[in-house]
């Protein structure tokens, strides 16, 4: 399925929960991995402040797009953010959504 690029440039992104691996079975607690790279999966909720509104997002970062050191309601730049449409169907019931998935999370320099 396409995916659509998210312009974040002029919106003010905070960390609202922090990153923990993508679980992708409950049972055997398998993590997911980036099918390029090979790295773990995170997710990590965003707010995305833009235009005079906010949303909270769940967003898919690789393990090494992580910075050190990131805690909750800290400032962040995303880089390659993009949406994509999905559709399954579990236990007889079909379910659709829209994922989120980022390249890496930059936190902010700090100064000394």
């Amino acid at each position: 399925m396409p995916s659509f690029k998210i312009d974040t440039s002029t919106a003010i992104v905070f960390v609202a929960v922090e990153p923990k691996h993508k679980i992708i079975n409950k049972q055997t607690d398998e993590i997911a991995v980036d099918r390029e790279t090979g790295a773990k999966m995170m997710t990590v909720g965003l707010t995305v402040a833009d235009e005079g509104e906010a949303n909270l997002y769940t967003v898919s970062v690789p393990e090494t797009g992580i910075p050190e050191g990131l805690t909750l309601g800290m400032p962040v730049k995303v880089i390659g953010l993009k949406a994509r449409d999905w559709e399954n169907t579990f236990n007889g019931e079909k379910r659709h959504g829209i994922s989120f998935r980022a390249v890496a999370l930059v936190a902010p320099s700090s100064k000394g």
